[in-house]
């Protein structure tokens, strides 16, 4: 019996771009596959941001592409991308500050409005009904991080820490196949970071997604990531197990500026 053969969830093939003659990301190969929880590491300027740009369609490569499910999204917009399954978080932590924590996650079910115009103007049954439904499921989401009691809290209002898990549970409510965590754990204190750590791997075995992380807490990718991929200067300089990784003297090297 032939052997059934894995499709990654993602894949880059020979992905990059230039900005002016400037070479920021080159060559950048990467498969995740279903479940798996990888991390992107390297030095300040390395280039991981713009990978993030460019698997959701921030950024336009000028070379290479991004498949998601086997499907080439090279010249969606970013909305496509969000469609077809990828959704990620920022560094600086981008929020409807002034709307409540509940209406945030609301915000990203715009794929679970089944409803019209009519139903919506009129207050029909099924208005209610889908309303209600996506209420639930946005407390749900929230009950994740323990936010459930802070629905009707304005988001601006909320600790930075807990501001971090709003914008990951605004994530999950897009029903992606594919998170990607820029810098989660940046601005908590360690009992944030391992309450964090915990509900990342939570959320990956409740929803089985693909979870690719960018983290400069060296002791959150170790614990956490099955593989790594190493990048300095754009370019990939290692890739494989955290153990495999923490020894590599390429990746010593490129922390230690040498």
């Amino acid at each position: 019996m032939a052997e059934t053969k894995r499709i990654p969830i993602l894949e880059t093939k020979k992905l990059g771009i230039t900005f002016g003659g400037l070479v920021a990301v080159s060559d950048f190969n990467i498969q995740i596959y279903p479940g798996e929880l990888v991390g992107l590491i390297g030095p300040n300027g390395a280039g991981k941001t713009t990978v993030f740009n460019l698997l959701t369609g921030v950024y336009k490569p000028t070379e290479g592409s991004v498949l998601l499910n086997g499907e080439v999204l090279n010249g969606k917009k970013t909305h496509q991308f969000v469609n077809a399954g990828i959704a990620r978080t920022f560094q600086n932590i981008r929020l409807f500050r002034q709307m409540t924590v509940l209406e945030n996650v609301l915000a990203a079910f715009t794929k679970d409005i089944s409803y019209n115009m009519f139903d919506a103007l009129f207050r029909t049954p099924k208005f209610w009904k889908t309303e209600k439904a996506l209420h639930e499921k946005a407390l749900d989401l929230l009950s994740i991080f323990h936010l459930e009691d802070k629905a009707d809290s304005i988001a601006s209002s909320l600790p930075y820490g807990q501001q971090r898990k709003l914008e990951i549970t605004r994530a999950l409510a897009t029903n992606m196949k594919l998170l990607l965590l820029d810098e989660p754990a940046a601005g908590m204190n360690p009992t944030e970071t391992a309450e964090l750590l915990e509900c990342i791997n939570s959320i990956r075995n409740r929803f089985g997604i693909a979870i690719l992380l960018i983290e400069h807490d060296m002791s959150l990718v170790m614990n956490i990531c099955e593989r790594i991929q190493v990048i300095d200067y754009g370019v990939t300089i290692a890739e494989g197990l955290p153990e495999e990784i923490a020894k590599n003297p390429k990746v010593i090297a490129a922390y230690l500026g040498e």
